[in-house]
């Protein structure tokens, strides 16, 4: 906790910032501001006190090793073919929307706020830039089921979105800065050009040179013995690339990161495919950090005398100026109406980038400061969560669902088995390997018991070792009638089951017994696999 905005002031490192800000363990966490100084009553204020100063004095380390993750498991679910496809479609994604959105809000701001040119801009600068924590999530899930994925809709997203936040970052340092002199005393117009330029070509460089790194370590020289080893060794390396990149402002770190992912497809896919898995465990943790962390950056009582400008800036700012980057964006693409208005759900999240920069305004005793501040805390508030449900809720209504690249993406598909059975001793071999199966891929058994006549009997004794096999899986126990082999394949197509799960052998008995010629018959008729499971054999 900073005790006063001179203590902050005296914190605020002299480099200019880069994606995402500061160095590790130097930036501010969130705001900046105590409750004295901004009047606010957010989750970490002495009112509250719910979280302890050592945890939000390490709020930087944690935000940037989430958005380390995250994008890392964007570059992983990049697809190179998609992004060709796009032309520059990607990379004017990457400009323009959050360009226009800067002037658009800045015009606004003077006009309703009294702002000069460069408070406007600068608050343009920290609405801006586009949230990684909401966006990607949000198109790797797309892309796992296969909305927009024929055109690489996702792909554009993502990729638009990290270059995104470089520029505008770079033009907020720029802002931010009082000698009116960039990269080593350049003019300011010609400076931030050759810093962009420097930030995002490095980037990528590094971010080959990173994938190349890893391809040594964890194939060549087989550093590691599981996933979890592999993980932890990749996101080691990745996070001192993001901490060298704020001691040496020549490439962008976390670019570097998410293009070593894009690489890593290419180099080796197997390994791709393993640390796609092990980040995707990782986010689940790293996220709670981060939006907990975000959350404990709001301040609730700067909103109050910027509540309602803020919310037309905003508005102002989204649908005009985006909307005025994303129709120049995609001139002259295949992206259809629809597709273009998606843009609107799927790239408008704002949350990381704005608590990291919301306060340095006000820190640095801008004029206007206190009010960028409410206008940042605003955005979150508003767009995070909307972004969060829309993303999902209008993919299916505006985009197309193609075929989705298993390389590409971590597919988890909902695993049915179906496991037909009847009172032979074939069954508990059946319910075993069924039990088996689910325990592997989280699959959920679908227990048939064929039968004409109704028999309780039967059904009870059915029920208890069902019950007694799958104790730890979740299941569902069928009775129905007909002819076997139609009921089982009906069943199959109803439950769309993955496999089938069948029991053999070759001794007489009870009735309905399900015999040799039953698997036969499936096996012929199913388009489904089939395991067969038999007796053994004393």
């Amino acid at each position: 906790m900073y005790p006063n905005v001179n203590d902050f002031r005296n914190s605020f490192p002299d480099s200019p910032p880069r994606l995402f800000g500061w160095p590790v363990g130097t930036a501010p966490g969130g705001t900046g501001l105590d409750r004295h100084d901004s009047g606010g009553d957010g989750l970490r204020t002495d009112s509250l006190n719910l979280l302890q100063p050592d945890v939000l004095a390490a709020a930087p380390t944690f935000r940037a090793v989430a958005v380390m993750v995250i994008l890392m498991k964007a570059g992983l679910g990049l697809d190179r073919q998609k992004l060709a496809q796009q032309g520059t479609v990607a990379l004017r994604l990457g400009v323009l929307p959050a360009l226009c959105e800067m002037v658009i809000v800045a015009g606004v701001a003077m006009l309703l706020l009294g702002f000069d040119v460069r408070q406007g801009l600068l608050l343009g600068a920290i609405v801006a830039p586009e949230s990684p924590a909401v966006i990607v999530p949000g198109m790797l899930r797309l892309k796992s089921l296969g909305w927009g994925v024929d055109k690489g809709i996702s792909d554009a997203i993502l990729s638009g979105s990290a270059i995104s936040d470089v520029v505008v970052l770079l033009l907020f340092s720029l802002l931010m800065g009082a000698s009116g002199e960039f990269l080593g005393g350049l003019p300011p117009v010609l400076g931030v050009g050759v810093q962009a330029l420097f930030e995002i070509s490095g980037g990528l460089i590094v971010g080959y040179a990173l994938a190349w790194v890893l391809f040594f370590l964890l194939v060549q020289q087989n550093w590691s013995q599981n996933r979890v080893q592999t993980t932890l060794v990749a996101a080691a390396v990745a996070l001192g690339v993001v901490g060298l990149a704020d001691r040496l402002p020549l490439f962008s770190g976390y670019l570097a990161v998410m293009s070593a992912g894009f690489f890593l497809i290419e180099l080796d896919a197997p390994l791709a495919r393993q640390l796609r898995s092990g980040f995707d465990a990782l986010w689940q943790v790293a996220e709670i950090f981060l939006f907990v962390l975000l959350g404990a950056s709001v301040e609730v009582g700067v909103l109050q005398r910027s509540l309602g400008v803020g919310l037309v800036i905003l508005a102002v700012g989204t649908l005009m100026g985006r909307g005025m980057g994303w129709y120049l964006s995609t001139l002259g693409s295949n992206w259809t109406v629809s597709e273009r208005l998606f843009l609107l759900a799927g790239n408008s999240a704002k949350a990381t980038v704005q608590a990291a920069i919301g306060a340095l305004p006000l820190a640095a005793g801008i004029p206007g400061g206190e009010t960028m501040l409410a206008i940042a805390v605003l955005s979150i508030l508003i767009t995070a969560p909307l972004g969060a449900w829309a993303i999902p809720t209008f993919a299916p209504k505006l985009l197309q669902k193609g075929e989705v690249d298993a390389t590409k993406v971590l597919l988890q598909p909902r695993v049915v088995l179906l496991a037909p059975v009847d009172l032979s001793s074939v069954t508990p071999y059946v319910l075993q390997k069924a039990a088996e199966l689910a325990r592997r891929a989280d699959a959920e058994v679908i227990v048939l018991h064929v039968q004409d006549v109704p028999e309780p009997k039967v059904i009870t004794t059915l029920e208890a070792q069902v019950k007694q096999y799958l104790a730890d899986i979740r299941y569902r126990f069928i009775v129905t009638a007909g002819p076997i082999t139609q009921a089982i394949l009906d069943t199959a197509a109803l439950y769309n089951a993955t496999e089938i799960i069948l029991g053999k052998h070759g001794q007489g008995g009870l009735q309905r017994v399900l015999m040799g010629s039953v698997c036969q018959s499936i096996l012929e008729a199913s388009t489904r696999p089939v395991l067969i499971v038999e007796e053994p054999r004393l």
